[in-house]
């Protein structure tokens, strides 16, 4: 048996005394009769016969009251015990909401630090490509200006070849602009000056001298 059961039975019993002795002095109050219950103690009647009934009933309503009052209250859920179990209650839900809570955000927070050390990563990934780059163009950019040397001459050389292409089919040049000519002309195609009579003067120029 619990201790509750216990102390249900005790207060209820001593309940059920009080009650009697409160039906005992309102007996004695109304029917006018000599109280009864009290002569079961073991006291001095003498003293017993100094309580009178009024007094008799205000201690046996007194007592039954406070003794119904305590047996409710153990036998039932008090209502301050019930405020306590509700509140501990609600702060235990709320406890483990928060709880809850908190394990989401550190998972968010978990998440989050995972996505900064990977971009942390990709930065400096890029940051390796960038800087390879700019190596490799620092490399390159001698290349670049050996490369514009190399077409300056190419061009240079281009220029020369087609002179002496020039030169090699058409070998004979207009004394009066000075461009090539085919040998067969006696009259230059660029400036209409006669080759022949050009190159009789400078004969004679010769002959002079």
């Amino acid at each position: 048996m619990s201790k509750k059961g216990i102390g249900v039975w005790i207060f209820s019993t001593l309940t059920v005394i009080a009650a009697a002795h409160l039906i005992d002095a309102a007996n004695a109050i109304i029917f006018n009769k000599p109280t009864v219950l009290l002569q079961v103690y073991p006291v001095p009647k003498e003293k017993l016969k100094e309580i009178t009934p009024p007094i008799y009933f205000l201690i046996g309503a007194t007592a039954t009251f406070i003794l119904w009052g305590i047996t409710c209250a153990i036998a039932f859920q008090s209502p301050v015990e019930a405020f306590l179990n509700r509140v501990l209650s609600d702060a235990k839900k709320q406890r483990i909401m928060e709880s809850q809570l908190l394990e989401q955000k550190s998972e968010l927070l978990d998440a989050m630090n995972e996505t900064v050390e990977t971009n942390n990563e990709i930065l400096s990934h890029v940051k390796d490509v960038i800087y390879n780059i700019r190596a490799e163009v620092k490399e390159i950019q001698p290349l670049k200006e050996s490369l514009e040397k190399i077409k300056a001459e190419l061009s240079h050389l281009k220029r020369e070849i087609k002179s002496f292409e020039e030169k090699f089919h058409y070998p004979k040049v207009c004394f009066a602009c000075g461009k090539p000519i085919l040998p067969e002309f006696n009259i230059c195609p660029y400036c209409g000056e006669a080759l022949q009579l050009v190159q009789e003067r400078m004969i004679l120029l010769e002959k002079y001298r």
